[in-house]
């Protein structure tokens, strides 16, 4: 098929990476505009961009879409160009720009979204976060009929994909993207026979799935230990969840909770050697922490990192 792409992370670049390894022919990629990274903070072209460009395929990377926004101009010149590409349908994964109706309308197929949840589990901009912090035990992938509402169109296939006890959103990230990548050349494969049926959404279960802040990276240990733990594995690799020890910040990578009763104060350290890990008191239970990474410093086992930071004295704040 013909099809344009548009996204934007990692996460769609596994995606396009399978449609072009498919055999279909991309014949546009819309992506967002380059952005300043790495420490010289230069710009950088996104992964989507990257794996088009590899391609030969042209890339298009308009600030908007929408014709009555703050940039109609570049709206409408980004509209001339999708409906002078040949294509039969427009495939969409973590593009993050909306799509207005006016664009919607423009494919022959419509437009296809490559979504990163059990709709209606988690509509919005970060599902895996949502996902693994609210304690869920499966997520999966949605191939998804886009309408205007947010992540709200029909299904036309859906693949379940459980979510371990040490899995972080990096880990789950690259388990869904790689079941994205299979599922949409499968249900394009459908869809050339006419054998993509769509089913609505339920009524009911759906939660929006806000944009992780760097805000909500501090650790508060009067939750439960529980609690923790999956807020560290749901912001690991962004933003690093994080507490305060005396002055210092530190980051806190990988944890387990531990159902152990302790009368020690929110915050105490109970243990801090390279045998039983680093262990502080929670609002409930005990939170046992593996991985943790001080201010200029690499992430590190515990073992290393006690070499080089001791937390013998104070508390978690």
């Amino acid at each position: 098929m013909k099809i344009i792409y548009a996204g934007t992370p990692e996460f769609a670049a596994v995606a396009l990476n399978a449609l072009y390894e498919a055999g279909h022919d991309i014949t546009l990629v819309l992506s967002q505009p380059d952005r300043p990274a790495g420490r010289g903070m230069h710009l950088q072209a996104s992964p989507v961009k990257q794996c088009a460009l590899a391609h030969g395929t042209p890339v298009a990377q308009p600030v908007s879409l929408r014709l009555d926004g703050k940039y109609p101009e570049v709206a409408s010149a980004a509209h001339a160009l999708l409906h002078s590409t040949p294509h039969d349908v427009m495939i969409v994964a973590a593009y993050g720009l909306i799509l207005p109706p006016s664009v919607l309308a423009i494919p022959r197929l419509g437009c296809i979204n490559i979504h990163a949840s059990l709709l209606p589990r988690w509509r919005g901009a970060a599902p895996i976060h949502r996902a693994i912090e609210a304690g869920d035990t499966e997520t999966g992938i949605t191939i998804m009929q886009m309408e205007e509402g947010l992540d709200t169109g029909p299904m036309l296939a859906t693949q379940a994909l459980p979510i371990t006890v040490v899995d972080t959103t990096a880990s789950l990230h690259d388990k869904l993207a790689a079941l994205g990548g299979q599922m949409i050349v499968d249900a394009l494969a459908k869809l050339e026979q006419g054998q993509l049926p769509a089913t609505p959404q339920p009524d009911s279960g759906a939660n929006y799935a806000a944009k992780v802040g760097k805000e909500e990276a501090a650790l508060d240990f009067k939750q439960p230990a529980e609690l923790l733990a999956r807020k560290i594995r749901a912001f690991n690799p962004f933003p690093g969840a994080s507490a305060q020890y005396g002055e210092v910040t530190v980051k806190l990578w990988q944890a387990q909770a531990l159902n152990v009763a302790t009368s020690a104060a929110p915050g105490t350290v109970l243990v801090a050697n390279a045998q039983g890990g680093v262990q502080i008191a929670c609002g409930s239970g005990v939170l046992h922490v593996t991985e943790l990474q001080k201010p200029g410093g690499k992430r590190l086992p515990v073992a290393e990192f006690l070499k080089g930071f001791s937390l013998t004295e104070g508390a978690f704040h």
